[in-house]
């Protein structure tokens, strides 16, 4: 089911997003009187095709890994006199800016509509109290302490742990004063902590920001009672079943299983005696964990999970926004996370973010999947953030992208005429250079983390 998820997810998301995108530049094409030849959503073989009145072919082609807009142009064949005016390389430099930006703007608008209709939708979210503080950490040294709910970072209002993690994201590979503003259980008044950053997980592949501060959320205690198992994982090989309990692990006792959890992780391959209650009975098991990830990524693997348990109603918040408010929100979004990853993407250049965040298609398509499984809103959300990041991509000034050509066509614009054609060749041929390095890099990404 999980495949079909990520299949189909994969599909819906790739197909909105170019057809959108797409979209964009064919509108302002019709608006600016180009004649638009082909609408393609995906490249390679036709699967389907036909035309409309005006003679422009559809397109939905076999490998849906982008698509393109094909528009009369005198550099690409030659244009019937009767048709040169309106042919695209003939238009106003103006026209072929709008046109040019016009893919990358429909993204943006794109995104602020699903960040729009999640927004007006609402969602519940766990405050973010803080549940421990690990001794001498960052955190700790700053003096928060567990109980402490913390209600804006940098400056900016939290509401909850993602929030809270966005926020830290921003100030990943960076040095000085990290302001939290906390309120203590009962209290009204906020206090601010000043946490001291020194190249802050600088260049760490896959960082966990809150954790690196040495924070652990608040969380209900969950009673370590297996409830499903990994049919290929250790604990289902070592005859571990649904409804045993889990009492302790090499003689610790375990009383919850987060303990469980942070025990087993940091021991990966490793052989460890498990003391579990089985209808009545207790007994010892021997397993030998699995391990995942590389490096110091590489952590330790039980195959097992519990039931969730339900959390307290003082824990949660319902946050929504009506009509009108839910515009301003949604342009809020849609702004921030344009600037972070545009601040993300320079950390990376600067070596200050690990180039090994970068995605390419497989990861897209599992995180497409899960987000898919799990609801409409995450797959929104999701939908969205891709979005802006199509959207920022493209703008780019690298040849090849948007973002090249609108670079071209505002030298034009201040020099009076265009760049030679042999220029602009130069720099397509670089620009396809860089953008083939980029994908190449992430599908090794890609491939790692599988």
């Amino acid at each position: 089911m999980s495949a079909l998820y990520m299949i189909l997810g994969t599909l819906v998301a790739l197909g909105v997003l170019v057809t959108f995108h797409e979209f964009g530049h064919f509108w302002v094409a019709r608006r600016c009187g180009v004649k638009v030849l082909r609408f393609s959503v995906g490249f390679g073989t036709p699967l389907f095709r036909w035309h409309d009145r005006q003679g422009t072919e559809f397109v939905v082609a076999a490998i849906p890994l982008g698509g393109y807009v094909k528009m009369l142009d005198e550099r690409e064949a030659e244009v019937p006199a009767e048709m040169l005016e309106q042919s695209f390389n003939r238009k106003p430099v103006g026209q072929r800016i709008a046109i040019v930006a016009a893919g990358p703007i429909a993204n943006f608008l794109l995104a602020l509509l699903f960040f729009w209709i999640l927004a007006m939708l609402g969602s519940q979210q766990v405050r973010p109290v803080i549940g421990s503080v690990a001794p001498d950490s960052i955190a700790a040294q700053a003096g928060l302490v567990a109980g402490e709910e913390i209600v804006s970072v940098d400056g900016k209002a939290v509401t909850g742990w993602n929030q809270v993690n966005l926020q830290l994201v921003r100030r990943l590979g960076e040095s000085g004063a990290l302001l939290v503003g906390v309120r203590e259980a009962g209290a009204s008044t906020e206090q601010t902590r000043q946490l001291q950053l020194n190249d802050w997980l600088k260049g760490v592949e896959e960082p966990d920001p809150i954790g690196a501060l040495g924070i652990q959320p608040w969380r209900p205690a969950i009673p370590p009672v297996l409830a499903e198992l990994d049919p290929k994982g250790p604990a289902q090989a070592a005859g571990l079943k649904s409804g045993d309990r889990l009492l302790a692990l090499d003689g610790q006792p375990l009383d919850d299983w987060q303990q469980l959890v942070e025990r087993v992780r940091k021991r990966p391959g490793e052989r460890v005696v498990l003391s579990v209650e089985s209808q009545g009975q207790v007994r010892d098991v021997s397993v030998t964990l699995a391990a995942r990830g590389e490096g110091e990524n590489r952590t330790g693997y039980l195959g097992a999970g519990v039931k969730g348990v339900e959390w307290p109603p003082e824990m949660l918040r319902e946050i929504s926004f009506g009509p009108l408010e839910s515009v301003s929100e949604a342009a809020a979004r849609t702004w921030s996370m344009s600037l972070l990853t545009l601040d993300s993407l320079k950390k990376m250049l600067l070596g200050e973010l690990s180039v090994k965040n970068l995605s390419g298609p497989i990861t897209i398509a599992k995180v497409a999947g899960a987000s898919a499984q799990s609801g409409v809103g995450d797959f929104l959300n999701f939908l969205a953030y891709l979005s802006i990041s199509l959207g920022v991509l493209n703008l780019l000034p690298i040849p090849v992208l948007d973002g090249g050509h609108l670079l071209f066509y505002l030298i034009e614009m201040a020099r009076g005429r265009p760049l030679s054609e042999r220029v602009q060749a130069w720099g397509v041929q670089i620009g396809i250079s860089l953008v083939v390095g980029v994908m190449l890099l992430a599908l090794v990404n890609d491939l790692s983390r599988l």
